[in-house]
């Protein structure tokens, strides 16, 4: 078994977030829990936040045109920013969802090619990536 290597680090499929709930919401969502309705709290919270992410999609889907967003997984790979150099243009990246920087394109590249980041949701970078980058980030 010595032999055996990770071939790359496995990336989270979502990102943890903390709230503050007052005693007699954390309470109710509790007794919905007790009764059997959700799993957890855990369950309960990302099902209302579902719910009303549903309830706003009309204003989410034309936010995201006006601000000419992409929405979803967003890769940018070293060929990507390449051809962005050799076309003589920057990038001004925009994503609602998970905006992925590879881990081999270099913080020269990316400084080189992206212009401004905003993500909302998260962004996966390498640390020397996001440290070049980080006046660009918004």
């Amino acid at each position: 078994m010595s032999n055996v290597r990770q071939i790359r680090d496995k990336l989270p499929e979502n990102e943890k977030i903390t709230i503050n709930l007052g005693f007699v919401d954390l309470g109710r969502i509790d007794l919905l829990v007790q009764e059997g309705f959700y799993s957890n709290r855990s369950d309960f919270i990302r099902t209302a936040i579902r719910n009303q992410l549903d309830h706003q999609s009309d204003t989410v889907t034309q936010s995201i045109d006006r601000h000419t967003m992409e929405l979803g997984l967003r890769d940018y790979t070293v060929a990507d920013l390449e051809a962005v150099q050799a076309a003589n243009e920057l990038l001004h990246i925009k994503v609602v969802g998970l905006a992925r920087i590879a881990r081999d394109v270099t913080p020269e590249l990316a400084l080189a090619t992206i212009g401004s980041i905003t993500v909302l949701g998260a962004l996966q970078a390498s640390a020397e990536v996001k440290k070049a980058l980080g006046a660009r980030i918004s």
